[in-house]
């Protein structure tokens, strides 16, 4: 596979790479360093790569793998928790405020959820993959699947709930 056929073939998901490191890392820089290996790594597999059936699965599943070593390395602890700015010039202050305090939120209950939850919510509704696909990726049935999937969105919903609800009644 030549230069311009691998970047055509890997650009289109590598923001989803990215997505899926920065979930599971946390930290922005270390998602990009993330991404880049991830990145070498198919680049040195560029030979073999055509006869792959679904590289965007292969490439999802080769940095699910390599931030879960990460994460279980001594590098770990030196991880740190870096928010993203979310702007939007045509907003107000205010509602860009209760966004970012919202995504906060979101992003502290989603990293508290078993490793398995975040992951298939974060595969099925960030970054929008079918069940076959999250089946496929994470090796797990169906089944199992939808029922991770409705524990982690129970626990989110319950969580926020709480925290909206806190301090009335």
């Amino acid at each position: 596979m030549k230069q311009a056929e691998f970047l055509n073939v890997v650009m289109p998901f590598k923001d989803k790479l990215y997505r899926l490191a920065k979930r599971l890392l946390v930290s922005r820089e270390e998602a990009e360093d993330a991404t880049q290996e991830i990145l070498l790594k198919l680049w040195s597999k560029n030979e073999v790569m055509g006869t792959y059936k679904n590289v965007e699965a292969f490439a999802m599943t080769m940095t699910k793998n390599f931030c879960l070593d990460r994460l279980k390395s001594k590098q770990a602890g030196n991880l740190k928790l870096v928010h993203s700015n979310y702007s939007d010039e045509s907003t107000s202050l205010q509602h860009q405020l209760e966004a970012e305090d919202s995504i906060g939120w979101m992003e502290r209950i989603m990293e508290e959820l078993p490793e398995q939850q975040k992951m298939v919510l974060q595969l099925r509704d960030v970054e929008q993959y079918e069940f076959d696909e999250i089946c496929d990726l994470l090796d797990m049935k169906p089944t199992a699947v939808r029922v991770t999937l409705s524990r982690a969105r129970k626990t989110v919903r319950e969580e926020l709930i709480k925290k909206h609800s806190y301090g009335i009644g």
